[in-house]
């Protein structure tokens, strides 16, 4: 029997990647399947963006980059975060990390904050790397239920009631949320991250889908809050949703200088620069912003407009089954009632639905709860009218 390190026994591989690779087989079989795993824009990358990567190979700009990134870049980002926000901030581009996605990005904040001992505060519904990382830290992670009236969204009551007499180190907030879409208002936002300074907890902010939001063209982030109660917060973002590039890997973290120092050690240690190519592609995204923003937005109304035929299509034939609206993202979070048998839970649900309907979706169990399951929407209209209708042909 192999024996493994006590750093990865428990590492689970990430549950998305699992289903969509098993919906690829099926396909690669001849069967028919409707994969609706994978959270990735189906649209191509902007071409502004892919000439700037092209022309960086034409100019050979295919050595290493310093750790943290190349300097053009952390000032674009900073600038970037500077003109996104509605606070005061002065963001200084020392404290930009860039990394190899915001997967990378998270790791390197987690794992630099967090150690044996520490709680951290993650709300559900998660995306599935959150605990993953935070047990890689050897830190707890504590799982926070919000309403489902609220659409999931919690409170400082409910983080209270989580962190009960013990000591919290860390909170983790995703708004938009991947799985359910909600959006955080700039005054819960200031409530969670009030409640959080008040405690010396880190606040780790996940806004990678912030750009695609539907209430406008920008969803709430912790630094339109007052700066004063921002010492220990942290933000995540990155090239991937918003700008179509995935594949790039591109991602960054926003701290103090102090964190940053540390996190671009650990990340000189680990993997070193984000390639080469993608950060002088990312630089045309963040610097020339007019460009970036009219293709940003292309696609944010793109979602909003699929995002609304889910709602209709669900209401239309599957009246009785559950689901949150979302706000932002490309989610849709919905419940098994009216679709799941006697005794399935969300995992049966999904491994029947695959087999039967030919819809590959992602169980809510990888997210924390088992009585939902995910839809991603980044897909064509039509291959989402077929997807409903599959799964409601599935009832009879």
């Amino acid at each position: 029997m192999l024996e493994l390190s006590s750093n990865v026994a428990a590492l689970q591989p990430s549950a998305t990647m699992a289903i969509s690779t098993r919906a690829k087989e099926l396909i690669a079989e001849g069967k028919d399947v409707v994969d609706l795993c994978v959270g990735e824009p189906d649209f191509p990358t902007p071409g502004f963006i892919s000439e700037a990567g092209i022309q960086a190979i034409r100019d050979g700009k295919t050595r290493y980059t310093p750790a943290a990134g190349i300097p053009q870049l952390k000032a674009a980002i900073a600038a970037d975060i500077q003109r996104l926000s509605a606070g005061s901030i002065e963001a200084d581009a020392g404290g930009v990390v860039v990394s190899a996605g915001a997967k990378q990005a998270l790791f390197n904040v987690i794992f630099s904050l967090f150690g044996p001992g520490d709680r951290v505060l993650i709300p559900v519904p998660y995306w599935t790397t959150y605990p993953e990382l935070v047990q890689l830290a050897r830190a707890d992670p504590v799982f926070v239920e919000g309403d489902p009236q609220r659409s999931f969204k919690v409170t400082t009551d409910d983080l209270d009631r989580a962190a009960g007499g013990d000591r919290v180190s860390g909170l983790m907030i995703n708004s938009p949320s991947n799985p359910s879409g909600a959006v955080y208002s700039r005054e819960e936002l200031e409530e969670i991250a009030r409640w959080a300074a008040d405690r010396r907890v880190w606040l780790v902010s996940d806004e990678i889908y912030r750009r695609i939001y539907f209430g406008g063209q920008l969803a709430p982030g912790i630094f339109d809050l007052p700066p004063e109660i921002l010492e220990r917060a942290v933000l995540i973002d990155g090239a991937s949703k918003a700008f179509a590039m995935t594949g790039w890997r591109l991602g960054f973290s926003y701290t103090s200088r102090e964190l940053a120092s540390k996190i671009t050690a650990l990340q000189s240690q680990t993997t070193s620069n984000a390639t080469s190519l993608t950060q002088w592609a990312a630089l045309a995204a963040y610097q020339r912003t007019e460009v970036a923003d009219v293709e940003v937005e292309r696609m944010r109304a793109a979602f909003k407009r699929r995002k609304n035929l889910l709602v209709e299509q669900f209401q239309a034939h599957l009246p009785e089954v559950p689901f949150v609206e979302p706000e932002g993202a490309f989610y849709f979070w919905v419940g098994i009632r009216g679709l799941a048998r006697d005794g399935e839970g969300s995992m049966e649900l999904c491994e029947r639905l695959l087999g039967e309907a030919g819809v590959a979706l992602v169980p809510g169990a990888a997210f924390g709860d088992d009585d939902f399951f995910r839809i991603s929407y980044a897909y064509p209209e039509d291959t989402l009218r077929d997807a409903v209708q599959r799964l409601a042909a599935s009832r009879k």
